[in-house]
Parts: C-alpha cells; structure tokens; sequence
C-alpha cells in the first residue's frame, strides 16, 4: 500500500499505545508500515513531525459543535470530560500530549470553542484566555495526575498519621472524583469576579 499521512500517524498511535513515545523511531515505524525507512521522510521530516501529526489527529475528535444549544457550563463540561474519554483511550500518547505547552493552539477547534463557551458565560476579552488556560492547567493536571496513578496513590492516603489506609478508588469513584473536579472548575467561572450577567 502506498504510504500516506493518515496511514504513517495511525500506525504511530498503535505503536506509541504499545511502547510509550519515548520507543517510537522512524525506523520502528518504517518496519511497522513494511516500508524503507527513507521513504518516510517525504511525508514526515522528523519523529517531533510523526508525533504533532499524531496528536492532532486525536485532538481533532475534541468539539463542543454537538452541544452548541446547551448552557455553557454544560459546554465546558463536555469538553472536558471528552478529553479525558480519549486521555484513557490513548494514554501513553495523553501523557506526552498534555506535559506540552505546545499542545495547545489557537486554531484547535478544542480551544476556539472553549473560549466561545466562557464567552457566553459572560467573561470579558481580556479575562477569556487567563480563565481559559486555568481551567485547561487545572484539567490536565488532573488528568495528568490520573494517567500516571499518582492521584490514586494520594487518594489512599491516610486522613491522619494514625488511621489506615484507604483502598485505592474505583473507576466509577475516580469518575465521580472528576466530575467533582469539574464541577469546581465551572463553579470557579460562576464566580468570576469579572463576569457580566449571562447572555439570553
């Protein structure tokens, strides 16, 4: 089969979900796609190319378009928790993805969309983009935290030196725990001290 970009990265993903990032090599790719490793090159210069290209072709599955009639709390709240459906789909790529400052862009459909939900909300210009990369360092903290099992270690710990240890949590209490999160998140836009009345 001829080689192409959308042939290359989803052959990338599968490889990046079984090995980590750090395994991936454009010669392990090349061999994977059975083909020379030179032939790569003209569709992708670079493992960083391979790997942009792999990312936003799973950040492209981020949208708030199908919620568009919903309140914007709703909004945000569907955007995020679709980020961490597919953070738990592929989370080896996930952990790489959201430690990057360049994850993010101003052309993403992710990030124009949640700048137009909290600017339904009623947020004036100058506050959007700081409320905006709070809620996203928030989020993907917490995501971040949860890939890597470090949230559910804390979640064992203790309430005081002397009592014992809890179980780790579910999966059905680290959804609850999230949503919980979440719900903070968008309390903490309620409350904006900026925040005009909401539009009708």
């Amino acid at each position: 089969m001829p080689l192409t970009e959308d042939g290359i990265y989803s052959v990338a993903l599968r490889l990046i979900e079984a090995d980590g990032v750090e395994a991936l090599t454009m010669r392990k790719l090349a061999t994977a796609l059975d083909a020379n490793p030179m032939s790569l090159y003209h569709h992708v210069p670079n493992k960083e190319a391979v790997l942009r290209g792999v990312a936003g072709r799973v950040s492209s599955r981020f949208s708030a378009h199908a919620v568009q009639d919903l309140p914007w709390q709703d909004r945000l709240r569907h955007m995020f928790l679709d980020v961490r459906e597919v953070a738990h789909q592929h989370p080896k790529l996930m952990k790489y993805c959201l430690a990057r400052a360049d994850y993010i862009q101003p052309e993403d459909p992710f990030w124009r969309d949640l700048t137009d939900a909290l600017a339904l909300a009623g947020l004036p210009t100058a506050e959007i983009t700081r409320t905006a990369a709070a809620l996203c360092a928030a989020i993907t903290g917490l995501l971040t935290s949860e890939l890597t099992g470090i949230l559910q270690q804390w979640s064992t710990l203790p309430p005081t030196p002397d009592s014992d240890e809890a179980p780790e949590p579910t999966r059905s209490e680290m959804d609850v725990m999230f949503r919980r999160a979440l719900d903070a998140a968008v309390a903490g836009v309620e409350n904006h001290p900026a925040r005009a009345s909401e539009r009708p």
